[in-house]
């Protein structure tokens, strides 16, 4: 899960760095004026403050797994193909809201696309309440796995 391997990553690569960096600069006698400290310091409250809320998450979270009884409809997890009314293919994935990434095409289940989504089965039509009035969309197909729908 992406959120345990940040925590991982902050807690035994980065913190240990930043230290090893504050220390060093403290080192160096005063402390006023010492950029390196002063921002080695802000970045440790930072990472301290990304740790305790990750920690947190990680224990109210609950990962899912896909049930067979879902296959054919969109739920949580699903890859979902979907035509806009311009004939423009997009392909999203549903996850949680700590775990979107616009980068992957992942889309929060509290999206408004996800949102009118959910429940519906393939060649089923959707409309999506936007800022700039309603999309339609057409459900091509509907995928469970990690493999994507080409």
């Amino acid at each position: 899960m992406a959120l345990d391997r940040e925590l991982k990553y902050l807690w035994k690569e980065e913190r240990p760095i930043v230290t090893q960096a504050v220390s060093e600069a403290a080192a160096m006698g005063d402390r006023s004026e010492n950029a390196e400290y002063i921002y080695g310091k802000r970045r440790l409250r930072e990472i301290d403050r990304r740790v305790r809320f990750l920690t947190k998450r990680l224990e109210a979270l609950t990962v899912v797994e896909p049930n067979p009884a879902q296959e054919g409809k969109v739920f949580f997890g699903a890859w979902v193909k979907l035509e806009d009314e311009q004939g423009q293919l997009k392909i999203y994935r549903i996850v949680g809201p700590d775990e979107f990434d616009p980068k992957k095409n992942w889309i929060s289940i509290d999206s408004p696309v996800a949102r009118s989504l959910i429940g519906h089965k393939v060649d089923d039509e959707i409309t999506v309440n936007t800022p700039n009035g309603k999309a339609y969309y057409y459900i091509l197909a509907i995928y469970y796995h990690d493999k994507l729908i080409t």
